[in-house]
């Protein structure tokens, strides 16, 4: 009998490779802003400190998406990494739990349709919530609660994060079920903010855009001039 695999195998096996003519590449660097050793990766990888990196401050995602863990084998917490440039660790995480990164594999992004359904409880019980081809950067405005202990993908690959705004700690959902919030490798089953992962195949940009905000009204045009009084009426002179 062949041996059982963890959830996070489970998760990285057979779902690294992209859709078909999929390429991926990332640029690891030593130091922040590009600087000090480097290594390139095109495929998976367990252990980045075996390609001669003690440490990674900063990255480059030439093509992706990828998804990079802060322990060994593709476990700990995760960071989402799109398309981009990455000058130090608070550009991939705002958690401030952990910075490091020392696992990453290629996500698979299989679809340009994304749905989501998140469940109150473990086993897809309790309130549901549907998401289809959306962001939502708070559930509580949508009228939800945070609480989130199940979870199936059924299309595209979407990323959780603990808190409002796409902040705090991430959680990466490829196209599957996760029966309870330990398939994700959460610490509770807390959610408060979700939003699609994007790539060069179908979205130009290939990556997460931060909507800009909405411009400053101008000045308002002067009104116009009131119309002047009428003459008064002209006056019969004496006889």
């Amino acid at each position: 009998m062949s041996e059982q695999q963890s959830a996070p195998e489970q998760l990285a096996a057979g779902k690294s490779q992209g859709g078909a003519g999929a390429t991926y590449k990332v640029v690891l660097f030593e130091f922040e802003n590009f600087q000090g050793c480097k290594a390139e990766f095109s495929a998976e990888c367990k252990d980045v400190t075996g390609k001669g990196l003690e440490k990674v401050g900063s990255v480059i995602v030439e093509s992706g998406p990828w998804v990079g863990y802060d322990r060994h084998g593709f476990t700990g917490e995760q960071f989402i990494l799109e398309k981009g440039e990455y000058p130090r660790w608070d550009t991939w995480t705002n958690s401030q739990n952990s910075y490091s990164i020392l696992s990453l594999r290629p996500l698979k992004v299989d679809s340009a349709e994304h749905k989501l359904h998140l469940y109150e409880n473990p086993g897809f019980t309790g309130r549901k919530m549907e998401i289809i081809d959306d962001d939502v950067p708070s559930l509580w405005g949508h009228g939800f609660q945070d609480r989130v202990a199940s979870v199936k993908a059924f299309n595209g690959t979407w990323v959780g994060y603990m808190y409002p705004g796409y902040r705090g700690r991430q959680f990466i959902f490829e196209r599957g079920e996760f029966k309870h919030w330990n398939d994700w490798e959460a610490p509770a089953p807390q959610i408060q903010s979700v939003r699609r992962v994007r790539d060069m195949q179908w979205h130009k940009r290939g990556c997460f855009i931060v909507p800009d905000p909405d411009p400053a009204p101008g000045p308002r045009p002067k009104p116009d001039p009131a119309p002047a009084p009428p003459a008064p009426p002209a006056t019969a002179g004496a006889s």
